[in-house]
């Protein structure tokens, strides 16, 4: 059987780490692509040699030329300037328009049938910006944001409960923001509804709203760790878990950046929802029945995505 091809837009720290995941799991040939062409070759050829060793048999090449996309069966979209400390994602909307502006260039011109994984902050916008120009349709883009805030959701909750990451589910919907919405009464920890802990009495309410906030600043605390640069090790298996979704065609529930018409009173933004991944992309989009409360935090949390649009 023909091997996918996987184009990974961005050669930087997830772009890089991202040809290692895939790589490692033989999922396709790789095109590692960034204007920073010998950085990106470089890496090719580094992963190259290691997959001798893993070992795999998936072609790894890197450059600044476009054409090496061509015809990729995934895009992963990870160009762009990084987040810094006392830097919110709103301050890289205008670099990073352009940035995207190039990138949908490239994938209208070669790889125009592709599944296209946005990750470029703010990310809201900016897959809305890369579905605008790149003339895309709306099961053939998503950003990646709600897979990575709910492992993070998932990796605090955890540690407070002093359980298995692996027993632990969680959901969080909305924008990529500060004011994303981790939904408690949709998470679970060995089938247990969170809920029903805080009930139990082996979980405080003090407690689950200390995670809460933490996932919603979660990006900029190892911003603020880092120094320089910002998160690439979740965000490029996040990105995997999605791409792996659509190119085994596994129909993952998975909460994306999907385009919206109509579905939680949203029309035409991309906002983070409960999403089936399959072979033709975005399957479908699944409407949770929101209380009052979680409604009010989604409207706001959708406010600042229109503004930020």
């Amino acid at each position: 059987m023909q091997r996918r091809k996987i184009a990974l837009i961005g050669g930087g720290q997830i772009g890089g780490t991202l040809a290692l995941l895939a790589m490692q799991r033989s999922l396709g040939h790789v095109v590692l692509l960034d204007m920073a062409g010998g950085v990106a070759a470089g890496k090719a050829l580094d992963l190259s040699q290691m997959a001798a060793l893993v070992p795999s048999d998936v072609d790894l090449v890197g450059g600044d030329e476009a054409e090496g996309i061509a015809g990729a069966d995934v895009c992963i979209v990870t160009a762009g300037f990084p987040r810094k400390p006392g830097m919110d994602r709103e301050d890289l909307l205008q670099k990073n328009l352009v940035v995207m502006r190039q990138v949908a260039g490239h994938i209208s011109r070669y790889a125009p049938q592709a599944f296209v994984i946005c990750l470029t902050n703010p990310l809201d916008a900016m897959v809305y910006a890369l579905y605008k120009m790149a003339r895309l349709r709306k099961q053939q883009i998503v950003g990646m944001a709600g897979v990575l805030d709910a492992a993070r959701f998932r990796t605090f909750l955890a540690q407070q409960l002093g359980v298995s990451r692996r027993d632990v589910t969680a959901l969080v919907l909305g924008g990529h923001g500060d004011d994303m919405v981790p939904l408690p009464r949709f998470c679970s920890v060995g089938g247990i509804p969170v809920p029903q802990l805080v009930q139990m009495g082996l979980l405080q309410q003090s407690q689950l709203d200390a995670v809460v906030q933490r996932t919603r600043k979660g990006g900029g605390e190892i911003v603020q760790l880092l120094g320089t640069g910002s998160a690439f090790y979740a965000p490029a298996q996040s990105a995997l878990e999605m791409a792996e979704a659509f190119l085994l065609g596994t129909h993952r529930l998975l909460p994306c950046a999907a385009l919206l018409e109509g579905e939680y009173g949203v029309q035409g933004l991309f906002v983070g929802v409960p999403v089936i991944l399959g072979q033709q992309g975005v399957q479908k989009v699944l409407q949770l029945p929101l209380n009052q409360e979680e409604q009010t935090a989604f409207k706001q949390s959708v406010q600042s995505v229109q503004r930020t649009v």
